[in-house]
């Protein structure tokens, strides 16, 4: 029997897309974007992601929506990552105290210290941008972690790089991975240990045909290759003239990615999204769905939405291939200590 848990801004749903390929299943899910949650629903059989702003949902809301499904097992855990805009290195605008995406982090402790009192979760996971480790959020993240400590867990943290769990990409992201202290007041939780895995641009997508170009009234299972393979029609003089393959990696808006390398890190913004290896135009979203980890395949995986709205969904997306090497870590660790056998 899988183990049951908590997904919390589950957007295209990538992180759980790793646990559920590794003994975990999710009874509940929320986002706020439509296009996620219906993302989230169209891959899979049963509908449970549900439409929520998550700045003001609370633990109690979850608790009766879970207890309305009447399940015999409760759930063990909590997965998600907040939206990281705020806390990225990326983030070129004036950051405001006061924006909203400040908080979400702390939302997400509230909520998961009220889950803690009801279920005795055994673990949670969190993710976020590097950059929430940096100088200029320390106060936040010092905050944050107190709060999950507060919360009712032991908390390892670390720093990953999808590229060396089997993603063609440079990607780093914070984990935060907290153990309920009361059940596991013991031993020193181990990250996943990668390695290099060598995965080119050219081992992702060197074999898809070209894209559909976004117009009007399409129909995306008409579209070659897969219902995602679509991007913006070139019109800038650049794309007539590519620019060179060792442009500055600051050159964000004609990021061109070279076929022997992996891809920098898929987290794209406007007119962001990386230009092909060709240099005739930007990446599909199924390219970048593929660059991501993502299954192949019409049957794979698809995403929902209109085309800027899956821009987001990709870029926010954990890589399946990291998630699932996390899955089983933490797997290895209930099982160690006579959890879930």
């Amino acid at each position: 029997m899988k183990i049951p848990i908590i997904s919390l801004f589950s957007g295209a749903g990538g992180l759980d897309l790793g646990f559920e390929q590794n003994g975990f299943q999710p009874i509940v899910a929320y986002d706020k974007k439509p296009a996620a949650v219906e993302t989230y629903n169209h891959n899979r059989s049963d509908e449970i992601a549900r439409e929520a702003d998550l700045s003001w949902l609370t633990g109690d809301n979850i608790i009766r929506e879970i207890a309305e499904l009447e399940l015999t097992n409760q759930p063990c855990g909590v997965v998600g990552g907040p939206p990281c805009q705020y806390f990225s290195n990326g983030n070129t605008t004036p950051r405001q105290k006061d924006d909203p995406r400040r908080a979400l982090p702390s939302n997400y402790a509230n909520i998961l210290k009220r889950l803690n009192e009801a279920y005795e979760l055994d673990f949670f996971i969190f993710e976020n941008v590097k950059g929430l480790t940096g100088p200029a959020h320390r106060d936040d993240f010092e905050q944050l972690v107190t709060r999950f400590e507060k919360a009712g867990f032991r908390v390892f943290k670390d720093v990953l790089d999808a590229y060396e769990f089997g993603v063609p990409q440079y990607r780093k992201r914070v984990f935060l991975i907290g153990w309920n202290e009361d059940l596991y007041p013991t031993g020193t939780y181990q990250f996943p240990v990668g390695n290099v895995c060598g995965l080119t641009v050219q081992d992702a997508i060197g074999e898809l045909d070209e894209p559909q170009f976004y117009s009007r009234n399409l129909n995306p299972d008409e579209f070659p290759e897969h219902p995602n393979h679509w991007t913006m029609r070139p019109v800038s003089e650049k794309f007539r003239n590519p620019p060179p393959r060792n442009l500055k990696p600051s050159t964000r808006s004609f990021r061109r990615l070279s076929w022997n390398k992996p891809s920098y890190t898929v987290a794209y913004g406007h007119n962001e999204i990386h230009v092909h290896p060709k240099g005739h135009r930007r990446l599909s979203i199924y390219e970048a769905m593929r660059i991501q980890g993502f299954p192949p395949g019409k049957a794979g995986y698809r995403l929902i939405g209109s085309l800027s709205e899956q821009v987001t969904l990709v870029s926010d997306a954990v890589p399946p291939p990291l998630s699932a090497a996390l899955a089983r870590s933490i797997l290895a660790f209930m099982h160690d200590h006579g959890r879930h056998e």
